[in-house]
């Protein structure tokens, strides 16, 4: 009896135990069912936020050049072809190019994949054809890849669609991973007890992974290689394909495989290792190239083409092979894409940024310009200002110019660096962007090399004398020894470049020239407060000091900050916010609104037409005149050059009608170049701006502003060809009311001032016979004239 109630117990305890294990293995199921179908059915990946250039605008007139256009083709991968039947191909004949494009999702707009016909005549769009022609006229390549903000985890991709993947890349899946895939229900006991077999017996390892195991151990689980991980990988497995269908499992995994690494982020997925290891969208791919991307599945660093090409080559043709048995190819396909060679690009083209420089001033300007919790969503898509030509072209040139510039002074000009700012100054779009003669490292120049300025600011100073009507550009100012009291018992004396002074000169000598010693009577006499407010109102937020050292650039700031500055120029008085972003559309195709970004008028209009007039003096007769023996002078460029003490900086900034450039050039440990503005920022912007097509300055003349010939010496009204005669722009109501001697019989005079003896009371007095008689009577006048000087009723009426 008593045996009888032990077996009772004992199978009563089992039962409970059964049923216990049962229920415990049921709940760590639906634990394991949730964490499926919570990621599988959430956001699946952080998507890196793409960041992209400029879209070519391609239509008639279009300042675009043929062997331009055709270098934009190159960076965006397409291959010249004869033909252009495949999309990502160009044809080209003669004066016309044929391509097929590719289209692109904007977001929130979609351009369709078409075949463009582009016509050229010189350097310019003389017709667009296009299969799919658009209501404006205007068709647009898609724009280029520059770069990825990265998720913590620094994993990157680019999301495909099962119904997008090219039939042949699913084949040679199947084949070689997993050919039982639409049969078995998630785990293949077959694969895995020969897997097990032969990794006890010591055989040659084999993986017994299904491609749904393969997802759930790269989506779900760690690498570590446990029996605990390989029980939930079999249960998460069956759970997956219970939920899911065949084509969302495969979906899953081509989007998720890591296939390669890139510096610190891994290739993960088909799409992206496409443009990796190709440089192409993945449907452009031949059957070679896509049986090579599967063989990277079973080891990426084993596979890589370019550390073991023979390696890499081998297992696509193993993935060959297998196609060719499982009759996805024939014998005369197999033999032709087994004959190709791998044709990886030379160097990846996604993963590094390729131009990061300026992907850092956009990852800077979105934390400005953005809310942060909008930029928290997946898959943000930036398009930005970046030209690619441009960028390419001012990039190569100037580190070929700043190589030259060190190698003729290798002893101390070994390490130089520097940094080059390009943009449209009429919306303040940034278009290329230098910030190192090197590798990026992270330390970008172009933002984070605060050095002090030297006479780029001495502009300033010159705007606010011209602003305040005492001084037009003809007036004399004394460049001449000058000691200033600081903190109440220390002197400053600055002394000009020469080291020596040129006593009185005019006002627009004294720029061109960049005198020390005028600037700083000129801008003492305005004051320091004047001169400091209007470097804030100009853009510039570095601490600026409250000595007179300032006047001559005693200040640090980043070449953005002098861009900033010199921006206010270019425009006739207006400050339009330095951007590199256009838009950021999230995923949803909506459209990110920017913090608030206001265009102002800084400089009445009148005063930037003068000031413009001064910065052209600079390129035409100052330290920038060097410019013209490469460039056009009908270009009318204005700029200033800037140098500072002991020349440890070398700067110029200067602009045409259409590209604003700063440049900058020194030694990170702040030591002497030998270089002064003109000898060493002024090349290299030179052989940049020499790389563009570029636009006359051609700023509006104001309403107020009069062009007239002024006597340099005494500031009155003068002629064309007399002696010290300048002709410049002035403000209607500082225009002199008297003239020189020789300037007289050019103007219009009061008859009041002409000796009663001489007047004829019946000559009428119009403007002509006024000046007929003043040359008549000249000699006769002498005396009168020296006393009056000729009072001018009319300026206007000036005759050349």
């Amino acid at each position: 009896m008593k045996t009888e109630r032990g077996i009772g117990l004992i199978a009563l305890i089992f039962c409970v135990l059964v049923i216990a294990a049962f229920l415990a293995f049921s709940i760590y199921l639906i634990k394991l069912d949730n964490v499926i179908r919570d990621k599988f059915e959430g956001n699946r990946w952080d998507i890196p936020a793409k960041v992209f250039a400029r879209p070519l605008e391609i239509y008639a007139t279009a300042p675009i050049a043929q062997n331009d256009f055709e270098q934009e083709l190159k960076l965006l991968g397409y291959k010249s072809s004869d033909s252009y039947t495949k999309s990502g191909s160009y044809l080209t004949q003669a004066n016309s190019v044929y391509v097929h494009t590719r289209g692109f999702d904007f977001g929130d707009s979609v351009d369709p994949e078409q075949v463009l016909q582009v016509t050229f005549a010189g350097d310019t769009v003389a017709d667009v054809k296009a299969t799919k022609p658009t209501n404006t006229g205007i068709a647009r390549l898609e724009p280029m890849l520059i770069g990825g903000i990265y998720p913590q985890h620094n994993e990157d991709r680019v999301l495909i669609k099962l119904d997008k993947v090219p039939k042949p890349l699913i084949e040679a899946l199947i084949a070689t991973e997993d050919r039982n895939f639409y049969h078995h229900h998630g785990i293949s006991f077959r694969g895995t007890a020969r897997a097990l077999v032969s990794n006890v017996t010591g055989g040659k390892r084999q993986g017994g992974s299904t491609l749904t195991q393969q997802l759930v151990k790269n989506f779900f689980l760690t690498p570590e290689k446990t029996l605990k991980r390989k029980v939930n990988e079999a249960l998460m497995s069956l759970l997956l394909e219970l939920h899911y269908s065949k084509d969302e499992i495969l979906e899953a995994y081509l989007n998720e495989v890591n296939l390669g690494q890139s510096g610190n982020y891994s290739v993960n997925g088909y799409g992206l290792a496409s443009q990796f290891y190709f440089g192409m969208p993945l449907r452009e791919l031949n059957i070679s190239q896509q049986a090579f991307l599967v063989g990277l599945v079973q080891g990426p660093t084993l596979y890589n083409p370019w550390k073991n090409p023979e390696s890499a080559k081998k297992r696509r043709d193993i993935v060959l092979n297998n196609m060719l048995v499982m009759g996805y190819l024939d014998q005369t396909q197999y033999e032709k894409e087994i004959a190709r060679p791998l044709n990886v690009v030379s160097k990846p083209t996604v993963g590094t940024a390729r131009f990061p420089d300026f992907l850092d001033i956009v990852r800077r300007q979105l934390k400005t310009e953005y809310q942060e919790s909008d930029l928290t969503n997946q898959g943000l898509r930036i398009f930005t200002t970046l030209d690619p030509i441009s960028q390419t072209k001012v990039q190569n040139s100037f580190r070929e110019t700043v190589s030259r510039l060190a190698n003729a002074n290798p002893a101390r000009l070994k390490d130089l660096q520097g940094a080059i700012l390009v943009s449209h100054p009429e919306n303040g779009e940034l278009i290329a962007a230098v910030g190192s003669t090197q590798e990026f490292t992270g330390f970008n120049r172009a933002l984070d090399a605060k050095r002090q300025v030297g006479s780029l600011l001495k502009p300033v100073i010159y705007l606010t004398a011209l602003e305040s009507g005492r001084y037009n550009w003809a007036s004399q100012i004394e460049d001449s020894p000058i000691s200033l009291t600081v903190d109440g018992n220390k002197s400053w004396t600055p002394k000009n470049y020469s080291g020596s002074g040129h006593g009185y000169v005019p006002l627009a000598q004294a720029l061109a020239n960049s005198y020390n010693l005028s600037a700083v009577r000129l801008g003492n006499e305005f004051g320091i407060s004047s001169f400091r407010n209007n470097l804030t109102k100009f853009g510039v937020t570095s601490t600026v000091s409250n000595y007179p050292s300032i006047f001559l650039g005693a200040v640090d700031m980043s070449p953005m900050e002098v861009l900033n500055i010199y921006g206010n120029f270019a425009t006739g008085g207006f400050k339009y916010p330095n951007k590199a972003i256009r838009t950021v559309v999230d995923a949803n195709g909506r459209l990110l609104e920017r913090f608030g970004l206001n265009v102002q008028q800084t400089i009445d209009p009148a005063a930037a037409y003068l000031l413009n007039y001064g910065l052209q003096q600079v390129m035409s007769v100052g330290t920038g005149k060097a410019a013209y023996s490469t460039l056009p002078t009908d270009l009318k460029l204005a700029g200033k050059s800037g140098t500072t003490n002991d020349t440890r900086d070398s700067w110029f900034a200067g602009y045409s009608g259409n590209h604003l450039a700063i440049v900058w050039l020194g030694l990170d440990n702040n030591k002497v170049t030998g270089l002064t503005g003109s000898s060493g920022a002024l090349p290299v912007w030179i052989n940049a701006m020499k790389q563009l097509r570029q636009k006359p300055v051609n700023l509006r003349q104001p309403d107020d502003i009069s062009w007239q010939w002024i006597d340099s010496a005494t500031g009155e009204l003068s002629a064309q060809g007399c002696s010290g005669a300048m002709y410049i722009p002035l403000l209607r109501h500082t225009v002199p009311n008297s003239a020189t001697e020789c300037g007289m019989p050019h103007y219009q005079v009061d008859p009041q001032y002409i000796p009663d003896t001489q007047q004829n009371a019946s000559q009428p007095q119009t403007n002509d016979s006024i000046e007929n008689y003043i040359r008549e009577s000249e000699t006769d006048m002498d005396q009168d004239l020296s006393n009056s000087r000729g009072r001018v009723i009319s300026s206007g009426s000036y005759q050349n």
